[in-house]
């Protein structure tokens, strides 16, 4: 059985991304996953200082193996000023220091919500944009827009979002 990944690149305790991330990773069939907290991967923040001081630090290493033995990647990105959010961005500094490459061509649905009518579409667009030189191999992407509209009881209530949501899961369901 195959198995995927699903985080958020949030640390928040009461995550709307990882909320996301876990309901959409939830959808997929035929596949064992395993939801991620990035709470469990505390890193310093990065600096070539601290890298040459001491290295890289164990957790970065720890998510890159997570990362690479996964069969693909559910991803949710928490936005912070219209970008991903800091703990998310430090992440993926550390590990791009190991491996440039570091989402290895694992395909990947690469989402984003906020309580906005924009749901995080800004920082979705600007991952997207980079992940590709990344190494990343983004098969649906997805923005749910009014999170606390359209998610209730543990999944999207609108039709048409779920909809939408559906045909990018049924695309990462197929590349697996």
């Amino acid at each position: 059985m195959k198995t995927i990944i699903a985080f958020a690149g949030s640390d928040s305790s009461t995550s709307i991304n990882k909320k996301l991330a876990t309901y959409a990773a939830s959808l997929v069939g035929g596949v064992q996953v395993n939801v991620l907290d990035l709470n469990d991967f505390e890193l310093p923040l990065y600096s070539m200082d601290k890298e040459k001081a001491n290295g890289i630090p164990d957790n970065a290493h720890k998510f890159l193996k997570i990362i690479k033995s996964s069969d693909g990647i559910v991803l949710s990105l928490a936005e912070h000023n219209g970008t991903y959010a800091t703990v998310f961005k430090n992440l993926f500094d550390w590990m791009s220091r190991i491996d440039g490459k570091l989402w290895s061509e694992k395909p990947m649905l690469l989402m984003a919500t906020s309580p906005g009518a924009r749901g995080g579409q800004t920082g979705l667009n600007i991952a997207a944009d980079r992940f590709q030189y990344m190494g990343g191999n983004i098969i649906g992407k997805f923005s749910l827009p009014n999170f606390n509209d359209n998610f209730q009881d543990g999944k999207i209530i609108n039709s048409d979002l779920l909809s939408d949501l559906m045909e990018e899961v049924k695309q990462f369901e197929n590349s697996l």
